[in-house]
Order: C-alpha cells, then sequence, then structure tokens
C-alpha cells in the first residue's frame, strides 16, 4: 500500500492523540491516588474548584455507563462494538478521499480517542479518568480523560463542519 500525505496526516493525527492520552494516564495513575466513595483520593485543584484532578478508574464507558452490565455484555458493547465501528470508520476515511481536511482531523482524533480508552479496557479492565470541571451551575462535566477529550472534539468538529456545509449548499441553491 502506498502511504500518501493523507494517509501519514491520519496515522500521525490518530498516533499523536493515543500517545497524549496515554501519557496523561501514566502520569495520572502514578502520581495521583485512586479516587472512589470509600477511598477519597487525592483532588488536585488546577483553578480553584471550577477545574480539579483526581483518579477515577471507570470500569463502564461515557460517565460510567454499562459498569453494571454482566462481563459478556461489558466486552461486547465496551469491547468488540466500539473496535468495530473504528475500524469501519477508519476504513471509510482512509478510502473516501473527498473528506475535507477539518473531518478528516475530527474522525482521526475521535479513532484515536476511542482506541485509547479501548487499550484501557484490555489492559487494565478500566479506563483511567482524571478531569472535572464545574463552573458553578453554568456548566458541570462528568470525570473525564484526554482521550474523551478527542473524541468529544472531533463530534464538535464534525458537526460544525455540517452545518457549514449545509450552509454553504442552501446558498449555492439560493443563488441558481
Amino acid at each position: 500500500m502506498k502511504l500518501t500525505k493523507r494517509t501519514i496526516y491520519i496515522i500521525l493525527v490518530i498516533v499523536v492523540t493515543i500517545a497524549i492520552d496515554q501519557i496523561s494516564k501514566i502520569l495520572v495513575r502514578t502520581h495521583i491516588q485512586e479516587h472512589t466513595d470509600i477511598h477519597p483520593g487525592k483532588r488536585i485543584s488546577l483553578i480553584g474548584d471550577a477545574f480539579v484532578m483526581m483518579n477515577v478508574e471507570n470500569t463502564g464507558a461515557f460517565l460510567g455507563m454499562g459498569s453494571d452490565l454482566n462481563p459478556t455484555l461489558r466486552i461486547i458493547l465496551l469491547l468488540i462494538l466500539p473496535i468495530l465501528v473504528l475500524g469501519f470508520v477508519l476504513r471509510h476515511i482512509l478510502k473516501d478521499t473527498s473528506i475535507d481536511k477539518w473531518s478528516l482531523f475530527a474522525f482521526a482524533s475521535i479513532i484515536g480517542g476511542g482506541i485509547a480508552n479501548v487499550y484501557d479496557r484490555i489492559v487494565y479492565g478500566s479506563v483511567t479518568d482524571f478531569f472535572f470541571i464545574d463552573l458553578g451551575g453554568i456548566f458541570r462535566t462528568g470525570i473525564f480523560n484526554m482521550a474523551d477529550l478527542s473524541v468529544t472534539t472531533g463530534m464538535i468538529i464534525l458537526v460544525f463542519v455540517s452545518f457549514r456545509k449545509k450552509k454553504k449548499n442552501e446558498n449555492i441553491e439560493k443563488a441558481a
């Protein structure tokens, strides 16, 4: 297979996304005691109470959803299904050369973040989450990690690109 600049770009975004996520998780696991309901670990204030770091091992998916599933269902829904979806998305972006650069970056970020979290589930049995944002009633997140941030950023970019394309198509239709 001939590696084009485009393919190298996709691989690079995926690898950098995974690397940033895994390095951040290694640092958190090494330097911040695990935080559980029984054992409240250390909370590190980054910006007052608005932006905090802690170490939470999440056996589920987003916000712990699925952590109570039986082991077989958890393997299917949190490992096998994500691997299949990530594989199909990767195949799609490698083959479809009409995808714009922003969407390509977004899809590659989503794939990298997804792979990083799947890797954690395979190797550690859980995903290390550590960031928490609370802007006092205006905005509050669950506890998340860099992979989650990459996936979310990718999704937001795709939404903006989609709206931009829709607006452009509407303008073309009006001009015609």
